[in-house]
């Protein structure tokens, strides 16, 4: 017994050191799937749209421009918004998924506002309703009517004008996050890289 190997701390097997997980704090809140961030995105977006249904009369006068602000703010940010959340590789800049972003995000928000507009109405410009729900107005002959074709033509403009929109904050977010916007100057071994 007094020949035996006795094994002190410094023999024994360390157990592997993991480094704590990093927080909300991170680089931007935290990073998640494609899928959350689109539905986060369209959440943005269909908040943006409940906010122009508040009548103008409603908000304090010295409040008012900043609900104007704030309808702007949520209603061109959700592209902008998924690109900064979703979690890509370390290399990954552009890759399918980021390019056909913005035109699941555009499709997922255009019927999110076709139901909007179908059981609340279209809002004004400065807020507030711009007439009854466009589901009441199918039926009603004259000025106050709506076809069913011109519903369907007016959310395709809408479909089309946040397509284009969408996949140019998408991509134009994902360069800029992805470091394109970063060059090395002057080349040799005294490097700055901006």
């Amino acid at each position: 017994m007094a020949n035996e190997p006795t094994t002190t701390t410094a023999d024994a097997p360390q157990p592997a050191r993991r480094r704590p997980r990093r927080g909300a704090t991170g680089r931007f809140l935290r990073r998640t799937t494609l899928r959350r961030a689109i539905v986060e995105a369209v959440a943005i977006f269909v908040a943006g749209r409940l906010l122009g249904m508040v009548p103008a009369a409603f908000w304090p006068v010295a409040l008012f421009p900043l609900i104007l602000i704030a309808r702007l703010v949520l209603s061109f940010s959700p592209p902008v918004w998924a690109a900064l959340r979703v979690v890509s590789t370390r290399r990954e800049k552009m890759s399918r998924r980021f390019w056909n972003l913005g035109w699941r995000l555009a499709a997922l928000c255009t019927l999110a506002d076709a139901l909007v507009a179908l059981v609340l109405g279209e809002a004004t410009l400065f807020g507030g309703p711009a007439g009854p729900p466009d589901l009441q107005r199918f039926g009603h002959p004259g000025d106050a009517g709506l076809l069913p074709l011109n519903f369907l033509i007016g959310e395709l403009v809408t479909l089309v004008v946040l397509a284009v929109y969408f996949t140019i904050a998408v991509v134009c977010t994902r360069l800029a996050n992805g470091g394109f916007l970063r060059f090395t100057m002057p080349a040799g071994n005294g490097r700055v890289t901006l």
